[in-house]
C-alpha cells in the first residue's frame, strides 16, 4: 500500500505511518498540534490528498504534505476543541467544522478549503444533561445536493441546513420519530437504482432512517438488533452509491465488548464482520479514502487499530497499540518518510 496512515489520539497527538504500519512517528515538538495533545477529528481534502485538516484542542490545523507537518489556521476556533470536520464532496472549497467540550459547541464554515473560517449563526446550550458540555460529534454534507449540511450533537439533537449553513432547522422534533437527542453520527445516502435518498441518524442507542427527506423517521433499539449491545457509536459509508455501510457498536463507553456490522442493502439488514482479534473496547472511529474503498481502518477507545482489506468484511489488528483513538484517516499521498525523529516501533 502506498500512502499515509494518520491516527488521531487523546494524549499522543497524531501518529503517522508511511510504510504501511511497519513504523510510526509522532508529530515533532514544535508543531501546532502538541506532542501529547488531543486530536478529535481528521479529514482529507477529496480534491487534493496532500491536504489534511485536523481538529485539535488547539483549534483547526492544516497539513499540506499528507500529515507530515501541521500549522494552526488562525480562526475563531483558536483554543477550541474541534470534534468534527467535513468537506463538501461536490465543492471541496466548502468545509464545515464543529466544536465542543471543554469549549462551547459551535458550527463554523470555510469557503476556501479551510484557510479561513467564520462562525455560523446557530446557538447551542453551554451545558446539557448527559455529558455536561455538548460536543458536535458528526458533520455530514449531502453527496449529491451541495449545500445541504447536517450536524449532530452529544447532546443537543440533529440539525440540517439547506443553504450551506446560513439557516438551520432541528430534525429531531417531538413528532419526528427520533426518540433521543444524543446524536452520535449522521449519513446521507444518494438516490440510486430507483431507490430514494436515505438518511441515517445514529443516537446513542438506536439507528433511525428516513426515505422522505427527513420528514418522518423509523428506528429500532440497537440492543434488539445487535446482539444485546446498545452503544451505537458511528457509521461509515463504504462506496459512492451508499449501498455498503459499516456500523460500530459496543456494550458501553469505553465498553468491554464491541462489533463492526456490515450492510450491503443501505442499512436494511446488518451482519457481523469477522474480527480476527477481539478489540479491547468499543470501536470509536473509522478511516477511509475514496481512492480505495476496499482499504479501511477502525480504532477503539483504548487504542486498538484494526485494518480491513476487503471492504470491511474482515478485520486484523495492527501490531502496536495507541492511546485513545479518536479519529483515523488514510490518504494515498506519500508523505516524507523522515519528517520527524520520534519513531515509536
Amino acid at each position: 500500500m502506498n500512502g499515509t496512515i494518520l491516527v488521531g489520539t487523546a494524549g499522543q497527538g497524531i501518529l503517522r505511518s508511511v510504510d504501511d504500519g511497519a513504523t510510526w512517528h509522532r508529530l515533532g515538538l514544535k508543531e501546532a498540534i502538541e506532542f501529547d495533545g488531543v486530536v478529535r477529528s481528521l479529514a482529507v481534502d477529496p480534491s487534493d490528498p496532500s491536504r489534511v485538516l485536523a481538529g485539535a484542542d488547539a483549534g483547526l490545523c492544516i497539513s499540506l504534505n499528507g500529515g507530515a507537518h501541521f500549522k494552526r489556521v488562525d480562526s475563531p476556533m483558536n483554543q477550541e476543541t474541534v470534534w468534527a470536520i467535513a468537506f463538501d464532496p461536490s465543492n471541496p472549497k466548502m468545509v464545515y467544522a464543529g466544536t465542543g467540550a471543554p469549549s462551547r459547541a459551535r458550527m463554523y464554515r470555510s469557503k476556501d478549503g479551510g484557510l479561513s473560517w467564520e462562525q455560523l449563526g446557530i446557538e447551542l446550550p453551554e451545558f446539557c444533561q448527559g455529558v455536561n458540555r455538548p460536543r458536535i460529534l458528526t458533520v455530514c454534507v449531502n453527496p449529491v445536493r451541495s449545500g445541504e449540511v447536517w450536524f449532530g450533537v452529544e447532546e443537543g439533537g440533529a440539525w440540517r441546513s439547506p443553504d450551506c449553513g446560513d439557516t438551520w432547522e432541528r430534525v429531531d422534533t417531538p413528532t419526528s420519530g427520533i426518540g433521543n437527542s444524543d446524536i452520535h453520527a449522521i449519513a446521507v445516502l444518494p438516490p440510486v437504482d430507483g431507490q430514494p435518498q436515505k438518511n441515517l441518524v445514529l443516537t446513542v442507542n438506536s439507528v433511525y432512517t428516513s426515505t422522505d427527506d427527513g420528514q418522518t423517521w423509523s428506528g429500532k433499539a440497537s440492543k434488539e438488533r445487535f446482539d444485546g449491545m446498545y452503544y451505537t457509536r458511528t457509521v461509515q459509508v463504504v462506496d459512492a452509491a451508499g449501498s455498503t455501510l459499516l456500523l460500530a457498536i459496543g456494550d458501553g463507553t469505553p465498553g468491554t465488548r464491541t462489533r463492526i456490522y456490515r450492510s450491503e442493502d443501505r442499512g436494511e439488514s446488518w451482519a457481523p464482520t469477522l474480527l480476527h482479534t477481539a478489540p479491547n473496547s468499543t470501536v470509536w472511529a473509522f478511516g477511509a479514502h475514496a481512492s480505495d474503498p476496499s482499504l479501511l481502518f477502525a480504532g477503539t477507545k483504548y487504542g486498538h487499530l484494526l485494518r480491513s482489506m476487503d471492504g470491511g468484511k474482515s478485520w486484523f489488528k495492527e501490531w502496536r497499540d495507541f492511546s485513545e483513538i479518536t479519529s483515523v484517516a488514510w490518504t494515498p499521498f506519500v508523505a516524507p518518510v523522515k519528517a520527524h525523529p520520534q519513531s515509536i516501533n
